[in-house]
């Protein structure tokens, strides 16, 4: 693995950041037309350590979007609302108004529907002096460390995954959680699934590396309620957020973070009270978990 994050490109410096995941990318430009043989170098770094960052970029929603589309079709959030003029994308605001963030607990992005989000992309538009960073984790790492016995009890097993099921809900809807306390609007999903069952261990579709797919939308296993689900899960999350097995990016204003949703968690910390933090981000299509 550590040959393969360190190994030389032709168009590109790739820099890992920690031991287990992440890399810092230069020498490119996303804001202009790349060519087959950058992109291809891109997506090689972002298989290679699962979450890719860049700095310094000049992005405004439209190039963006335009970057996002080279890599599939465009994954609408079902609950919250995207910009007016660039439906797309998703400004994601905390303003110091705001008691909540979005974002805030270790999960993976549309775990609960369908077919979840291949990737996100993450544009910081206005960032805190201190504080808003984003916490990632490897969940091949993850499913490596666990003991044989354990690997053989998870084989098979399915989870349940909720769109609704963020930690402190209650009960509550999730317009009725957020109301009052973020700075973005939410709407009605329709008729979008957002309950969804898939492998507990999934098998990335490029890689055919098996990752432990957990996160905050995972409430239950299938065929068991939710008291006899939740040991296992705690355990689950609290080994898969393993601090050898995460990075953590500090973010200024033009920075882009690429994660792949199919290997990873994400979580973005709330430290920034009394300052706004503004991103615009856009999920890839991905396909059913195998």
């Amino acid at each position: 693995m550590s040959e393969l994050r360190n190994s030389a490109y032709r168009h590109l410096e790739v820099s890992p950041i920690a031991g287990t995941l992440g890399a810092e990318v230069t020498g490119v430009d996303l804001s202009r037309d790349l060519s087959e043989e950058v992109m291809g170098e891109i997506r090689r770094a972002l298989l290679d350590n699962l979450v890719i960052f860049f700095r310094d970029q000049k992005l405004t929603p439209a190039r963006q979007l335009a970057f996002a589309r080279r890599w599939g079709d465009i994954h609408l959030h079902p609950f919250m609302q995207g910009m007016e003029d660039y439906p797309e994308v998703l400004e994601i605001k905390k303003t110091p108004a705001d008691k909540k963030n979005f974002g805030g607990e270790w999960h993976s992005d549309q775990a609960f529907t369908a077919k979840p989000a291949m990737g996100t992309i993450l544009y910081g538009v206005e960032i805190p002096s201190a504080g808003g960073d984003t916490l990632f984790t490897n969940l091949y790492a993850a499913y490596e460390a666990l003991s044989p016995g354990m690997k053989q009890m998870l084989a098979g097993v399915k989870g349940v995954y909720r769109g609704n099921n963020l930690s402190g809900h209650d009960g509550q809807t999730r317009e009725q959680y957020y109301a009052g306390k973020l700075s973005m609007k939410t709407r009605d999903p329709g008729d979008v699934q957002t309950i969804s069952t898939h492998p507990l261990v999934r098998t990335h579709p490029e890689t055919g590396r098996k990752a432990l797919y957990v996160g905050g939308h995972l409430f239950k296993f299938e065929d068991m309620t939710e008291a006899e689900s939740r040991p296992l899960i705690d355990f689950l999350m609290q080994h898969a957020t393993r601090p050898e097995f995460t990075c953590r990016f500090r973010w200024n204003s033009g920075s882009l973070a690429f994660w792949d949703n199919r290997c990873t968690m994400h979580f973005a910390i709330n430290d920034y009270p009394a300052e706004t933090r503004i991103m615009h981000r856009v999920t890839v299509c991905g396909d059913t978990p195998y």
